[in-house]
């Protein structure tokens, strides 16, 4: 029984027996089954998925514990992973969520600004592949940015666009452009959220900025930045904040939109529809 196993291994990381009481299915945003399982002295988050998927869970184990180590944003901290018959599961601290005020939307900027500031000596990429949703994200270390970006990135989403039947026709020109686009801009190898959507952020019961569900590498910072812009917006003091700790370069709009147009064909690859034509009114604003 997986819910046995599950509190089995809750215990033996945590050194205190668990033992569910009471379970309640929650999200688990559009992929993973979610739950809140309880001894009605402790809650936990419980994710679950397929077996064969349980890697993804390993991935965001990994980026929760490297964001815990900056100890810069606050995070869910990751119990464990595993998988039981054909379930995998990941373990996460409960946090009760509520509604932030505009001191914790400047301090969300603030502290993700000083998460930015981590960097690493092993150039762009991650000790592992992950996951961008479900598509399969590839983070092998790169020492350019450029490189990393139109190979690991875009390229990769172009190639599996096509196989889905995505008619994109300016993409080599994009792709020929980015050298161009990004010469201006230093980019130092940041960590970064990668997924940082307005689901994936929000404020505790008690206003403290939160970020969670990350797809993790290090890039350049602004990736993050321009996926908050990308449906619908964070509010106006995160800006402020971020800004006042580590200002964004000039150039930023432009870039804003070619990284943006990542997870737009990423959305095309997952959900189809109108995300092409997205794509390439996307495509056709990078190259005027």
């Amino acid at each position: 029984m997986i819910w046995t196993e599950i509190d089995t291994h809750i215990s033996r990381v945590t050194g205190e027996t668990f033992q569910t009481q009471q379970r309640r299915s929650v999200s688990g945003g559009c992929i993973n089954q979610g739950y809140a399982v309880s001894n009605h002295e402790i809650t936990y988050f419980v994710k679950l998925n397929q077996a064969s998927q349980v890697a993804m869970f390993e991935a965001e184990m990994l980026g929760l514990k490297q964001m815990l180590a900056k100890n810069s944003i606050r995070v869910p901290q990751p119990i464990c992973w595993g998988t039981s018959g054909d379930s995998g599961y990941i373990v996460l601290e409960w946090l009760e969520m509520g509604g932030g005020d505009t001191k914790s939307w400047v301090e969300m900027g603030r502290k993700l600004a000083t998460m930015h500031k981590a960097t690493s000596q092993n150039g762009f990429g991650w000790e592992m592949n992950n996951t961008i949703g479900s598509t399969p994200q590839i983070n092998i270390w790169t020492a350019d940015w450029i490189d990393f970006y139109c190979k690991h990135r875009l390229g990769y989403q172009f190639q599996l666009a096509r196989r889905r039947g995505g008619n994109f026709p300016k993409q080599d020109k994009l792709l020929a452009a980015i050298p161009e686009i990004l010469a201006e801009h230093e980019v130092q190898p940041s960590l970064v959220h990668g997924d940082l959507w307005g689901g994936n952020a929000g404020c505790t019961v008690l206003g403290e900025p939160v970020i969670f569900d990350p797809a993790t590498y290090y890039g350049d910072r602004e990736v993050d930045i321009a996926m908050t812009e990308l449906f619908g917006g964070f509010p106006a003091a995160f800006y402020q904040g971020y800004n006042a700790a580590f200002p964004l370069d000039t150039g930023y709009e432009r870039r804003k939109t070619l990284y943006n147009l990542y997870h737009i064909l990423n959305h095309f690859n997952l959900f189809g529809g109108g995300y092409a034509s997205q794509a390439n009114r996307m495509i056709e604003q990078i190259l005027r």
